[in-house]
């Protein structure tokens, strides 16, 4: 059975060290008094719940599924989830990042980001149940009306109730601008809505009294497309007017997906038979306001892609230094043992740096991520809360499907670390790889994720929001190239800096006579563009290091060693996929689809 131990020292380095979060928090009036020792007792204690209460039940979780009653439409999740899920609610971990107008504790996004790494780490599929419960909490806040707010959000806060986004149907993906949800206005303001959706994780399950779907829907006289999308708060059973609740909605589980991986949650295909909802927003409106959701939803997704690659690396490490196996090709390193141990062997090493190199470089983008986030919500001035927005929107493409490529990379070398151990279940390698996977599928395909970023992200505003993270890097380049210890760091961080300018300006220049020409090289940008983020948090992470490799403190001399892995084996990728991009679009659609 994998063990895992949250990685507490790498996320107050990244925390404290890299960042200095807590100078950002003085500086937003609704954390201005949040200290480190508060960060870190937070994270201590998130730590414990997840390696002690959520960590036991993940392979038996996976093992056992869910089960779905067909007469009454019940879902039941694995054993344990239940009891978890109390102890979570009854920890105030819901609250943590929630408004304390509503019953939350205010802390950080920072904080909560951190938290659900470890989470994730611990058991993706159970985590997925609160998960998209912040979303719909966001969603809500954002944009829904004041009886809305008091009647969901005290519940969402506290975790009495959870939430679900429901999407996409059957024949749509995520092109919902083909959907056919449809929703009758009644006489006392609400609406009858009727239709079917499917993949809605946690859609149904019994850890909670009442669970809040937001449903994208369309009215009788919406326009085609995704002009004429309107938005739901759908609840399970109706909610009274004093709070209690009421019938039972028409919404229900019409059955499960039979799965991959993420086996523990709910994956639902959700019926609406006549429903009740109501508006969230304004009529035809309704994916602006889920978009609040939807990149909630994929900053998370991003998060649980680091979860695994972190618990998938801390397990190859323990098994490659316990297997025996060989000896090493250099002469024998344990004469007292039948054979070396498996991490002596150099292709074993690179697959675990692989990993581990994967993991601090998300773990430092996560927290930056979240940090500018924090920025964004709760800056004073107009003009730095839209700076940081601008970042996040420009980041959370990267954090999505970067990450997520990432950790498919890593789990499926942590299960190679294991041989033939790693394909069987009790060894717990097998279901990271299976869990992964999904991710980079769901809250919109790598590939979309990768047109967000090149088509709208940079393209669409003539590169403006790339220009300010190209100054970012510059400045840093600028600042510490004059250090000889930096330059295995700022020299090839500047070369990739140039290239993505150049790689920039010769697709948007294609794309003007072909606009198939983003489709073509979006995917290999994307991935560009996340090493250049990668190689400017590695440079920062290695000038700590290097600052304090003296003082005796073994975690900055490994930090080092992984930042020139990192330098030396990860990042050179980028010269192949700069020419794959480059390569255009002719190669892709010249042959007839007749000869396919």
């Amino acid at each position: 059975m994998p063990q895992y131990n949250p990685p507490l020292r790498d996320m107050q380095f990244v925390l404290h060290e890299l960042f200095n979060v807590v100078d950002t928090f003085r500086t937003l009036p609704a954390h201005a008094d949040i200290d480190v020792d508060t960060v870190n007792a937070v994270l201590e204690e998130g730590g414990k719940f997840a390696a002690q209460v959520v960590a036991p039940i993940n392979l038996s979780g996976d093992a056992e599924g869910c089960a779905l009653d067909k007469t009454t439409h019940e879902v039941t999740p694995p054993k344990g989830f239940k009891e978890a899920y109390a102890q979570y609610v009854e920890g105030g971990w819901p609250a943590l990042s929630c408004d304390p107008a509503f019953g939350g504790q205010g802390l950080p996004h920072t904080v909560n980001q951190c938290f659900y790494e470890m989470l994730n780490s611990a058991n993706q599929a159970w985590t997925m149940y609160p998960g998209l419960s912040h979303g719909a909490y966001e969603c809500l806040h954002a944009h829904g009306t004041d009886a809305q707010k008091s009647t969901y959000l005290p519940k969402l806060t506290s975790g009495e109730w959870t939430g679900t986004m429901c999407l996409t149907e059957p024949h749509c993906g995520t092109d919902l601008g083909l959907l056919r949800t449809k929703a009758e206005p009644q006489a006392d303001g609400t609406y009858k809505i009727t239709g079917a959706k499917i993949f809605i994780s946690a859609g149904e399950h019994d850890m909670v009294d009442n669970i809040i779907h937001l449903v994208l829907a369309r009215l009788p006289d919406a326009p085609a497309g995704s002009k004429g999308i309107s938005l739901f708060v759908v609840p399970k059973f109706l909610v009274n007017a004093d709070g209690s609740l009421g019938a039972r909605n028409g919404i229900y589980c019409g059955g499960l997906e039979h799965k991959m991986g993420i086996h523990a949650n709910a994956t639902c295909q959700m019926i609406l038979d006549g429903a009740v909802g109501t508006l969230v927003g304004q009529p035809n409106k309704g994916l602006a306001a889920m978009f609040v959701m939807m990149n909630a939803a994929r900053l998370g997704v991003g998060c649980q892609s680091l979860g695994l690659t972190e618990v998938a690396y801390q397990n190859a490490v323990a098994y490659a230094k316990d297997r025996l196996q060989m000896r090493a090709l250099s002469g024998v390193k344990a004469p007292e043992k039948a054979a070396d141990p498996i991490i002596v062997h150099p292709d074993v090493r690179k697959m675990l740096l692989t990993a581990r190199a994967y993991a601090e470089g998300g773990r430092a983008l996560c927290v930056y991520t979240a940090m500018k986030l924090d920025v964004a919500l709760n800056a004073a001035d107009a003009d730095e809360r839209q700076e940081a927005e601008d970042e996040v929107a420009l980041l959370t493409p990267i954090v999505k499907a970067f990450i997520t490529d990432n950790g498919w990379i890593a789990t499926s070398h942590c299960m190679q670390v294991y041989g033939g151990h790693g394909f069987i279940h009790e060894w717990g390698m097998e279901q990271y790889v299976r869990d992964a996977r999904i991710n980079m599928i769901y809250e919109g395909t790598n590939t979309i994720q990768s047109l967000d970023l090149l088509g709208r992200k940079v393209l669409g505003d003539n590169g403006k929001k790339l220009k300010k993270l190209g100054k970012m890097v510059a400045a840093f380049v600028e600042e510490e190239g004059v250090r000889e210890d930096m330059q295995e760091f700022i020299n090839p961080l500047a070369d990739l800096g140039e290239k993505v300018t150049k790689l920039t300006m010769e697709i948007g220049m294609k794309a003007m006579g072909n606009p198939e020409e983003v489709g073509s090289a979006a995917v290999d940008y994307l991935r560009v563009v996340g090493h250049l983020v990668y190689a400017y948090l590695w440079a920062r992470m290695a000038k700590v290091a290097l600052d304090k490799q003296d003082s005796g403190d073994t975690f900055y001399t490994a930090k080092l060693h992984t930042a020139r892995f990192y330098f030396a084996k990860l990042l050179p990728e980028t010269a192949s996929l700069i020419r794959t991009a480059r390569a255009g679009v002719a190669p892709l659609m010249a042959m007839d689809e007749a000869l396919f």
